[in-house]
């Protein structure tokens, strides 16, 4: 196999060459260019409507596909088409002393600069018909160059190879060629044999060209630079897309790599997951990946002061370190990017100084998440984003625009401003369920075709249904079985891991086995210490702590929780959290008669707390006030004006509790507002109000069942 040049990239120099000599016509131009360039320049990966046509037919081209671009555009001479000069080109190589005149001829196609060739080739010049020159710059003029360039590098016998291998590549079109040039004889393809005194009996045409037109090798057309673009191109697909590799081109790609075939660099480091399917790439060479138990890429890009190879290498591996830091314990042992920080800075200072803008925003953006994940300013996180936003703007980064408004969603989250967040969870938080099932729908399934994003859907679609499941009362098995189907699902970001981890253990929290929860919840506070995990996922593991001590009856335990929850949150700005934080201090003051404290403490953060419009937060907080106003009516003497006044605001909290809870479906938390309220009209001396609330009781638990 050829290292660079083949035959089809010669066809594609005849094709340039007669473009730049202008016997193309204009209504030809454009299609003639589209396919010039749709060889030349580097292949993206296409849409989904040309997911149908083969892939390989983008790297090589045959003698039928040059054809059939170029036999329907008419040339500027008439009776002849693009094909048929392209036909004479090619038969016109007819020796390889005319193969290496034909690529030392390429350099006409260059312009000269002012000064570069002798003043006695201007009269030369200018004498030859004018013609369009090629700028050495251009994508035809770095083709050309490249393929001047591999030529000048073969070998003798190499050259007689790509020689033997275009006989080979425009055999098929010696009848065609016939029909044009009657005078064409069997041996027309060599100008050498044409003579007499060679041609004989043929022993001498059988010696040089022996099995020439026998079966043909499967490298004639193909070049290692063929087969690397292909594996880039297929790998760049697998990243964005996540297809899977079939089972048929598995064992052709395992074809090319069998000892003794020569093959491209990325094909030493092609792995298979049998099961399923999915060839995982990793690539230690300049263009690619980064394995754990190798650090060549880094070793060696610092080496040969490759700093995009370098840059590109330190980011995957900080970026594999957030999500899988249990397997980083190795890379940090070998202090390759030393602390997060310092990381950051020198990705930041090299992707500057290779204008690396890609990489600057990325960079970053990520240093915006490390602040916020060590609970510090957010305000700082917020200057950062702003200025991967205006990076993104300034330099048309159109990638970098998602991941800059997921930060902008998680700063807004932390400061409880619903409104500007992600909108599916804002519905969600307000109980419109269908609303957002609804957004999740339209989501465009094309999006869904890259593996990160299909893995987000899919998972906060289940977050979606669970959570609506753990608030209806007889529905927690069914909310079971949707969270066995995440937990089947391969391990995905750990930030929707540990989403999972929060709905199983409030699942157990819901049926009171609170024995198994907080065995969870351990297990999931000594997961992320070990991971250094971010301050809001570790302070809402310990506020689940606490909650199942108030389940148990025994809130006490969670007071020192609570207090320093409450002051982390603070400190970090996580204010949902806070607002959390300070309705279990209040359940604790509640429980050891401190009712005066726990009203004052939740009348002064209720304001705030329902900004944030989260209709779980806002029940538990009016349902402690209630209990508050509660006990304190208890204190007060029968009869007074002031056991009264806290009756009914016991009651208009309990109005506020259940109307929030109404809102996301909590059946539970609504049967036990209208039991406390059927209590409180008990205790005022209305039993129909009573009765009203028992019956609404029953009929909520009725409708839950139904």
């Amino acid at each position: 196999m050829s290292r660079y040049l083949t035959p089809p990239k010669i066809g594609l120099l005849a094709v340039i060459n007669l473009y730049t000599s202008g016997v193309i016509p204009s209504s030809a131009t454009i299609p003639i260019l589209s396919y010039l360039s749709s060889h030349l320049l580097p292949v993206r990966s296409q849409s989904s409507a040309q997911d149908n046509e083969p892939s390989y037919s983008g790297f090589t081209v045959s003698i039928e596909q040059l054809q059939s671009a170029t036999i329907s555009h008419g040339s500027a001479i008439p009776g002849r088409t693009v094909w048929d000069l392209v036909l004479k080109q090619l038969w016109s190589i007819n020796s390889l002393d005319v193969l290496h005149t034909f690529i030392d001829d390429l350099e006409s196609l260059f312009e000269q600069s002012a000064g570069s060739s002798p003043a006695g080739d201007e009269d030369l010049a200018s004498t030859q018909p004018k013609r369009m020159l090629l700028s050495a710059n251009s994508p035809f003029g770095a083709f050309v160059r490249r393929t001047q360039l591999e030529f000048t590098r073969l070998q003798f016998h190499d050259a007689t190879k790509l020689w033997k291998n275009l006989l080979i590549y425009r055999a098929p079109t010696l009848t065609f060629w016939k029909r044009r040039n009657p005078a064409a004889g069997i041996h027309s393809f060599d100008s050498n044999l044409e003579g007499s005194s060679l041609r004989g009996d043929g022993k001498i045409a059988g010696i040089i060209y022996a099995g020439l037109l026998g079966d043909v090798t499967n490298d004639v057309n193909d070049s290692t630079n063929d087969m690397e673009n292909l594996f880039e191109y297929q790998i760049a697909r697998m990243e964005r897309l996540g297809h899977r590799v079939p089972q048929a081109l598995q064992v052709q790609l395992r074809a090319m790599a069998q000892p003794g075939v020569t093959v491209p660099n990325a094909s030493y480091y092609m792995q298979y997951d049998e099961d399923p399917p999915l060839m995982v790439i990793k690539l230690t060479d300049a263009v690619g990946f980064l394995t754990l138990g190798d650090l060549e890429t880094i070793a060696t890009a610092r080496e040969n002061h490759d700093m995009p190879c370098l840059n590109y290498s330190l980011s995957w591996l900080y970026q594999f370190g957030r999500t899988h830091p249990e397997e980083m314990t190795k890379i940090q042992q070998k202090g390759v990017l030393g602390s997060e920080k310092e990381a950051l800075s020198f990705l930041k200072s090299k992707a500057k100084e290779s204008n690396t803008w890609p990489l600057l925003s990325t960079t970053i953006l990520s240093e915006a998440k490390l602040i916020l994940s060590d609970g510090d300013s957010v305000s700082q996180a917020s200057e950062s984003v702003l200025k991967a936003s205006h990076l993104n703007v300034t330099k048309g980064i159109n990638e970098a625009h998602g991941g800059q408004m997921l930060m902008h969603a998680s700063i807004f989250d932390r400061l409880g401003m619903t409104i500007v967040e992600l909108l599916d969870r804002q519905l969600a938080r307000k109980g419109r369920y269908e609303e957002a099932l609804c957004r999740m729908d339209e989501v465009d399934p094309e999006a869904l075709r890259t593996l990160k994003y299909q893995q987000y859907w899919t998972t906060f679609l289940g977050l979606l249904k669970i959570r609506r499941h753990l608030y209806r009362r007889d529905e927690l098995d069914a909310g079971e079985d949707v969270l066995a189907q995440l937990h089947a699902a391969p391990a995905g970001v750990p930030e929707l891991q540990f989403n999972v981890s929060i709905v199983e253990i409030e699942l157990q929290i819901r049926r009171g086995d609170y024995s198994k929860a907080l065995v969870l919840q351990e297990q999931l506070i000594t997961k992320l210490n070990q991971q250094d995990s971010d301050i809001s996922q570790r302070l809402k593991a310990m506020m689940l702590k606490a909650h199942i001590f108030e389940k148990a009856g025994i809130p006490q335990k969670g007071f020192s929780l609570a207090i320093r929850v409450a002051s982390l949150a603070h400190k970090a700005r996580l204010l949902p959290i806070l607002w959390e934080a300070v309705g279990a201090i209040c359940r604790i003051l509640v429980s050891v008669k401190e009712f005066d404290a726990a009203v004052r403490l939740l009348e002064s953060v209720l304001p705030q707390a329902l900004e944030c419009e989260d209709c779980a937060s806002a029940a538990y907080l009016f349902s402690c006030l209630a209990d508050g106003h509660m006990g304190l009516a208890g204190q007060a003497k029968d009869g007074s004006l002031h056991r009264k006044e806290r009756l009914t605001k016991t009651s208009e909290s309990l109005d506020r509790a259940f109307a929030e809870c109404s809102k996301i479906e909590d059946i539970k938390g609504q049967c036990e507002m209208l039991a406390k309220k059927a209590t409180i009209m008990h205790l005022n001396g209305d039993p129909v109000l009573a009765n009203d609330c028992a019956a609404k009781y029953l009929d909520t638990r009725r409708v839950a069942k139904g």
